[in-house]
């Protein structure tokens, strides 16, 4: 829609917040009619909550199906359902950020191996993580890890009232979440959250983290460390060789997050260069993007 539809349709340009009033909310595998000519349908692509593939019928002389990915998830992965198959198109558009490679797996071991030996340092456990998707998958291996005995108990503090709101997004939306995670909710076990896990709301409780003594998990965007509250805990912890930094996700070139994985001895944090004597971990198994092998899965639904 360009400016001129928004006006016809009575929204407010001046304030894109209207624009929301709107949107009109549609369920998943229930075609629907986007416009004249046009059918629409949306299938769980198990990327985040509510990401979908998005099916277009023209009908237009005869009709044509136009199948755009959009960004497909991953198969087995916990908190959300396997990308589900589409079977006809005559069109693919197919995302392909991971295309070219296939990820590494799912990163158990490896995760519980860093929280075992950040708590053994006996420091902060700093996790910068996208507040969508990657900090509920974060919440949800933690538990599961502390309910198995292989890691200790740690406080965990989710930083970030965008994740915060986002978490319970997930948990009003049970129907749309892994069935195994549904099951375990409904034998009394806990949604993406640890037993000790804090909620971080405001700035106070923010600021009052940076008193607390570790061991202790703190997770909070922005997930490359460009900004939001873990700069904060960054520039008070990072120079302690006591804390750990765990990367999850992918860093960009540029960014603070990529400057550690790369091995920076400083990071400049708020006009001030702050010494890194963390310890700086990586898990690259955590990705929310179908990889090549799950990408050519995916294709592979169709009809031949």
């Amino acid at each position: 829609m360009g400016k001129s539809d928004f006006v016809a349709a009575g929204a407010d340009v001046d304030n894109p917040a209207a624009a929301l009033g709107l949107l009109e909310a549609r369920s998943t595998r229930e075609p629907f009619s986007a416009c004249d000519g046009m059918a629409t349908t949306y299938r769980p692509a198990g990327h985040i909550l509510g990401a979908a593939t998005v099916e277009l019928d023209l009908q237009v002389g005869a009709t044509r199906r136009l199948v755009f990915s959009g960004d497909l998830g991953r198969w087995g992965r916990p908190v959300l359902p396997d990308p589900e198959l589409v079977r006809e198109a005559d069109v693919l558009l197919l995302e392909s950020t991971y295309g070219d490679r296939e990820h590494p797996g799912n990163g158990e071991d490896e995760l519980a191996r860093i929280v075992r030996e950040a708590a053994a340092r006996g420091g902060a456990l700093l996790i910068p993580a996208f507040a969508v998707g990657r900090t509920q998958e974060l919440l949800w291996w933690l538990d599961k890890l502390e309910q198995e005995g292989r890691i200790p108990a740690l406080p965990v503090y989710l930083d970030s009232p965008m994740a915060i709101e986002v978490t319970g997004a997930y948990t009003r939306h049970l129907g749309d979440l892994d069935p195994e995670l549904r099951s375990r909710v409904g034998s009394g076990g806990h949604l993406l959250r640890a037993k000790q896990c804090v909620l971080a709301r405001t700035v106070a409780e923010s600021k009052r983290l940076n008193d607390v003594v570790g061991p202790l998990i703190i997770i909070a965007a922005s997930g490359m460390a460009t900004g939001g509250r873990i700069l904060h805990h960054l520039s008070a912890r990072l120079s302690d060789p006591h804390t750990t930094v765990l990367l999850v996700g992918f860093q960009a070139e540029g960014t603070r997050g990529r400057a550690l994985r790369e091995g920076a001895r400083t990071l400049r944090i708020f006009g001030r260069d702050v010494p890194v004597r963390a310890a700086i971990e990586t898990l690259d198994a955590m990705s929310a993007h179908a990889d090549q092998g799950e990408l050519l899965r995916w294709v592979g639904g169709f009809a031949a």
